[in-house]
């Protein structure tokens, strides 16, 4: 599982950075979580495509996170994607798209599925992960968004199969994938006889634009890799709370509190020149930090343990 940064800037892009997005390529499928103006060219320029089975899931409704809409909807289309595309948002998302179908003069080349989050929860359970949300803590309802892999199956032990009397072959597979097997002595094997424990999946948590709350502490617990909002430094701390936003010493806490493995500062606000200061503030309270920048990737590998 790849994490590409596509847009990393706060509110107004800046010649280094794009407005928010984050991609996340899983297999041969992409999610972006959150859609800034001029996406097409950043997907272009990191070169994730555009045909791929494609989810969006936008944070919420100010122009920053989902002016790209649009531009993306056209640029797809005249790229003859067919496959769906699936969004996701808070309240009003239907009504953007809508809109934009009804007064943009294009060709829909293929269909929309959109769907407005009203609570929090799973809001997207596919066979091997599920999307979840809650709600951040902004000026406008706003939501966080965790990708969490389900458990994969135990490591395969063939030598415990072999002592069993499994013969390799098909039978093995099927053990491999869960089912119980029947041999010729009628004997049943399940697979827990010869798989070891589950293997966990990953997580990987977008926080949006929030102030630091418990909410996304709990929310964030465990985290392969969190991405906070850091829009201002820690001198800014007081208009980090006017905004509904946070500083990087707030994202660090969080990240420490939650158990998170890895912490990337995102939503840099434009007046930050050489925002390396508000790694070093993060990184006082919690080592594992980095700074996003436009087109970082970060490489996510499956777990064996």
């Amino acid at each position: 599982m790849r994490v590409i940064f596509l847009g990393t800037a706060g509110s107004i892009p800046t010649p280094q950075r794009g407005l928010p997005a984050v991609a996340i390529r899983r297999k041969n499928e992409l999610l972006l979580f959150d859609c800034g103006e001029g996406i097409q060219r950043q997907m272009i320029q990191a070169g994730v495509g555009f045909h791929r089975k494609t989810k969006v899931f936008v944070t919420h409704m100010h122009g920053d996170h989902m002016l790209g809409l649009p531009g993306l909807f056209q640029t797809m289309s005249l790229l003859d994607r067919e496959r769906k595309l699936e969004v996701y948002g808070p309240a009003g998302i239907i009504a953007f798209v809508e809109a934009i179908k009804q007064t943009v003069h294009f060709t829909l080349a293929f269909p929309i599925e959109v769907s407005e989050i009203k609570e929090a929860g799973v809001i997207c359970a596919e066979k091997e992960y599920e999307v979840h949300a809650t709600w951040a803590d902004h000026v406008t309802p706003s939501l966080a968004y965790a990708l969490v892999e389900k458990p994969r199956p135990g490591r395969f032990h063939p030598e415990k199969a072999e002592s069993l009397g499994v013969p390799e072959g098909p039978s093995w597979s099927k053990l491999q994938r869960g089912s119980v097997i029947k041999l010729p002595n009628g004997r049943l094997v399940r697979p827990e006889e010869v798989l070891g424990s589950p293997r966990p999946g990953r997580k990987i948590v977008y926080t949006g634009d929030t102030r630091p709350s418990k909410n996304l502490v709990k929310f964030a617990e465990n985290a392969d890799l969190l991405i906070h909002d850091a829009t201002f430094d820690d001198e800014l701390w007081e208009r980090a709370r006017e905004d509904g936003h946070s500083t990087p010493s707030q994202a660090a806490e969080t990240a420490k509190k939650a158990g998170a493995k890895w912490l990337v500062l995102t939503h840099i606000s434009a007046r930050y020149k050489d925002p390396s200061p508000l790694l070093e503030q993060a990184r006082k309270i919690f080592p594992h930090a980095a700074l996003a920048e436009d087109f970082m990737k970060i490489n996510l590998p499956l777990l064996d343990a």
